[in-house]
């Protein structure tokens, strides 16, 4: 009799867990995102849309690539993982003058974060096609900017 329950529960266990994976991977991501942090509550720019959807599948941009957990220099996040606005670790407010902060500030300067991430990789995809579309001035993702 008790090996019957044993079993019962450990099959309602799996089920459970593996429904739980299942509604995680399954998750959708939204289409857009806007990137309005609190942290700057007088931003010097417009907010910027990011397309989440359309990165994430349209060009096959890995969650990884922008989703990270640092730990002895590796990003150990991994696809499932919680993920977090990027202020909450990114906790260094400076919006002028932020490339004159001490390294370890700078990594976690928001704005450093949003602009290594995003202008790196569009500066990439332009160095490897002139052609592409990704932008890499102000205005490209922060509408209504001057174009510096």
């Amino acid at each position: 009799m008790a090996r019957g329950k044993f079993i019962t529960c450990l099959s309602i266990g799996v089920l459970l867990v593996f429904s739980v994976a299942l509604l995680v991977f399954a998750a959708d991501p939204p289409e857009k995102i806007t990137l309005k942090p609190a942290l700057w509550p007088t931003p010097t720019k417009t907010p910027v849309e990011f397309t989440h959807k359309k990165h994430s599948e349209e060009y096959k941009v890995a969650c990884d690539q922008c989703h990270h957990v640092y730990q002895d220099g590796k990003n150990t996040w991994k696809q499932g993982d919680a993920v977090k606005k990027c202020e909450e670790c990114h906790t260094e407010a400076t919006i002028q003058g932020e490339k004159k902060l001490p390294p370890d500030q700078q990594k976690l300067n928001l704005k450093l974060a949003f602009h290594n991430d995003c202008q790196g990789c569009h500066q990439k995809l332009k160095k490897e096609n002139a052609e592409s579309k990704a932008p890499v001035i102000c205005a490209g993702c922060h509408p209504g900017a001057k174009t510096e």
